[in-house]
């Protein structure tokens, strides 16, 4: 029997790809790479399903500190939203699960990969990349993506075969992780459409508004109210309260890597609470040409993150810029939580350069004169005033 290694999330498609697999008499390693999202039971309800369906054997690989350390800091660090709106919530986890899956093979000596994406995402593209500059020697095999295989094509083969499968799992393709969560359906296939309530996993529970605070040490967060906690347990604290408010819930619309436009529905509370809060402490602690500068390389930093190009060594060159930017970054944040929104209240830091040491905006300075100011507004007129003058001529 050829042995194959499996990306197997327990979902409609990779279920179709492993019952495929054991029908065509390969030995499937099913491989469940634990980026966050997964709680225990959810974790054992795969690895039965995969054994059921005929997995020789399985295997869930936590990767939440790797997750964390490789990208979802930089992603912080830069502020970083796809189309100003998502937070790369599953751009990001392919990565990671693409290194461990292709780790595994070396690692088992096996020849053969394969994952579940269709022939019309981005996964596909990041995953194969990942695999093929790691290990070329290793084939690529992809059933959905090469048989141009529907959903409903999959169900029906699946219940031919004894898998039964519950539509309402189904009929919304559901990717949960550290980073937030995806979910697209028949309505993110329109430009109309918005996702019902039943879509989300988490139902909005709370009306009233709570306080919450956020600490930042160079630039990575250390605190949630007051109390020190790693960076990944407050990502996952703070993403289980956002979700009793409705919090992080949004379409995001964009090009994809082949060219085509998608949609795809996504809750991400707690990574946009974070990204939000460090945001506005970087506005108070950073210079104006620092802030310039890193919203240009962290915009080109998730584009190429997002397409699949983690493994070119410029956005290494970029995390070290990123992170030196970072020294300064520290203080807390304060903010509001409300059903379906938040407010960010505002920040106390030693590094807040809104100084009224030197002047009070619209208000009062002690640093400069009157005298100084119209000198100074004078001079920086002149490139202008010589363009006036030239062109008034004509």
């Amino acid at each position: 029997m050829k042995k194959i290694v499996l990306a197997y999330s327990g979902g409609l498609d990779t279920s179709y790809c492993l019952k495929k697999f054991t029908e065509d008499n390969y030995e499937v390693h099913a491989i469940t790479i634990d980026t966050g999202g997964f709680s225990e039971v959810e974790k054992n309800k795969i690895k039965k399903r995969a054994i059921s369906i005929g997995a020789k054997k399985y295997s869930s690989i936590i990767s939440k500190q790797s997750y964390y350390e490789k990208i979802i800091k930089y992603l912080i660090y830069g502020n970083v939203l796809r189309n100003n709106t998502y937070p790369l919530s599953v751009s990001a986890e392919r990565i990671i699960q693409a290194l461990e899956i292709i780790k595994y093979a070396k690692d088992n000596n096996i020849k053969l990969v394969a994952h579940g994406s269709t022939g019309a995402g981005n996964d596909q593209i990041r995953f194969d990349m990942i695999f093929q500059i790691l290990a070329p020697e290793i084939k690529i095999i992809t059933p959905i993506r090469d048989g141009n295989i529907s959903r409903q094509e999959e169900i029906k083969f699946l219940k031919q075969k004894g898998v039964k499968i519950k539509w309402s799992e189904a009929k919304y393709s559901i990717n949960k992780g550290l980073w937030g969560t995806t979910i697209g359906g028949d309505e993110t296939l329109t430009s109309h459409k918005s996702l019902p309530e039943s879509a989300y996993v988490k139902i909005l529970q709370k009306k009233e508004f709570k306080k919450i605070s956020l600490t930042f040490y160079k630039g990575e967060v250390f605190k949630l109210n007051g109390k020190k906690m790693s960076p990944i347990k407050i990502i996952e604290k703070l993403s289980l309260i956002c979700s009793q408010y409705g919090i992080g819930r949004d379409v995001h619309v964009g090009d994809t890597i082949i060219g085509i436009k998608g949609r795809v529905g996504f809750e991400a509370g707690g990574p946009l609470v974070i990204i939000k809060s460090h945001h506005l402490l970087e506005k108070h602690t950073l210079t104006k040409w620092q802030q310039f500068q890193k919203e240009q390389i962290s915009s080109f930093y998730g584009m190429l993150l997002h397409e699949g190009q983690f493994l070119d060594p410029v956005l290494r060159d970029i995390e070290v810029f990123l992170k030196s930017s970072q020294k300064n970054v520290s203080g807390e944040v304060l903010i509001k939580l409300y059903p379906k929104r938040f407010e960010l209240e505002g920040i106390n830091s030693k590094n807040d350069l809104m100084s009224s040491s030197f002047a009070s905006y619209g208000e009062s300075n002690t640093k400069w004169s009157a005298e100084d100011v119209k000198g100074f507004i004078k001079i920086i007129s002149n490139q202008n005033k010589i363009f006036q003058y030239v062109h008034s001529k004509k």
